[in-house]
């Protein structure tokens, strides 16, 4: 029974998906939501402009810090529960920092805080990340916030190119630029706020059905700015902005009327927001550079970057530079090591949810519950090694060289 279940749930769920809608299904589809690299503004508070990732990023340390109010509440000496979990954890990364520290028995327990609040942070928003709902939820992005979203980019390259234009002029030739490169992208159709299951990507319509232009009125305005003519009161400009203000698809049989634009998720797993990433790789740098000038203080640890080419020769010069410069490096592996991963995580379960609704994407689920466990590790492990080198002295790394 179990395995007839299975099977009959596959199948509604390949009929209902992208590959049934190929044969006049499709019950379960949806479209897919606008997919972007740098996070999207949800709201403002006040002035500041609260972004998806970051209402994530709160979420999962508001979860951390009440999963750790848990564990501690109540303690006692048997542990249980939550409590047992987080000891767990701590004893591992407190064995884990004195081995690779050596030296004392509890040689490495100044990095223990940080790599294990790292360790922490990274996993609990790795798995927020892939909650129900995220990434998948959101709000109707206008064509009018799309246009003023592309608009400024390319007024910036127009106003180098013609800077004799006004801003006027700037606007419209810009307006001509984004028709002519964006005419054909495609927009979600709304029912209101809501798009039904069964209208999925194939309910989509083109720009050039929203906004209605041709090439020759294209180049009309295109003359009227060469020209110095009033853009303010020119017939197809006016027509033009006002199907932009309107939003709505003006030729289209099917979906006349209805709003078109693009859904931006409300919420976004904070790891796939290369802030996020970069700011956790500059704390985890940063420290690693206190580290080591509180070991061997300021002279001796600027001496591994800082070498005096007369005294100990060019090479010696070569290879603080690129010690300096691997400093540089490790943030940057850092933060797009984490990054990469999680970003194309989010895509690929964006993708299976697309084409196998309800079941395709739970084995995946699983697997981003791995990898996010994995890179918590990785980053937390990497601080901890790079810290490690930092307090060794050129005695210790001689000393090192020898023994091997």
């Amino acid at each position: 029974m179990i395995a007839i279940g299975g099977v009959a749930a596959l199948l509604i769920s390949v009929a209902g998906g992208a590959l049934g809608a190929s044969f006049g299904f499709g019950w379960l589809g949806g479209p897919i939501p606008f997919i972007s690299v740098p996070a999207e503004r949800v709201a403002y508070i006040g002035s500041y402009p609260l972004l998806n990732s970051t209402v994530m990023f709160w979420f999962g340390g508001l979860v951390l810090i009440f999963l750790a109010w848990r564990a501690t509440r109540k303690m006692s000496d048997v542990p249980s529960g939550l409590q047992n979990l987080f000891e767990v954890i701590y004893e591992f990364f407190g064995n884990t920092v004195d081995g690779v520290a050596g030296g004392t028995p509890k040689a490495g327990r100044r990095f223990l805080a940080l790599v294990s609040t790292i360790f922490l942070v990274v996993v609990i928003i790795n798995w927020v990340g892939i909650l129900p709902g995220v990434g998948s939820v959101g709000r109707i992005e206008t064509i009018q916030e799309w246009v003023h979203h592309h608009l400024p980019k390319i007024e910036a390259k127009i106003q180098e190119k013609h800077p004799e234009y006004t801003p006027v002029q700037t606007e419209a030739a810009a307006l001509i630029h984004l028709l002519e490169e964006h005419g054909e992208d495609t927009f979600v159709a709304f029912d209101g706020v809501f798009v039904p299951l069964g209208r999925g990507e194939q309910e989509r319509v083109p720009l050039n059905r929203i906004i209605i232009f041709s090439e020759s009125d294209l180049h009309q305005i295109e003359e009227a700015i060469h020209d110095g003519d009033d853009l303010d009161s020119h017939s197809i400009l006016k027509r033009i902005h006002e199907h932009i203000e309107e939003g709505v698809v003006q030729r289209e049989e099917d979906f006349k009327g209805k709003t078109v634009g693009l859904i931006v998720p409300f919420l976004r797993g904070a790891s796939t927001d290369i802030n996020t990433t970069l700011a956790i790789a500059i704390v985890a740098m940063f420290t690693v550079q206190v580290w080591g000038i509180r070991a061997l203080g300021v002279r001796g640890y600027g001496g591994k970057f800082f070498v005096n080419p007369i005294s100990q020769g060019p090479i010696a010069t070569f290879v603080g530079i690129l010690e300096g410069f691997g400093e540089l490096t490790r943030t940057l592996s850092f933060t797009f090591r984490l990054f990469g991963n999680m970003f194309a995580g989010e895509i690929l379960l964006i993708a299976i949810a697309f084409l196998l609704p309800l079941i395709g994407i739970i084995p995946f689920m699983g697997l981003e519950l791995f990898v996010g466990l994995i890179q918590g590790y990785i980053f937390a492990m990497l601080t901890l090694v790079f810290g490690v080198m930092a307090v060794a002295s050129h005695g210790d790394h001689d000393s090192h060289a020898e023994d091997h």
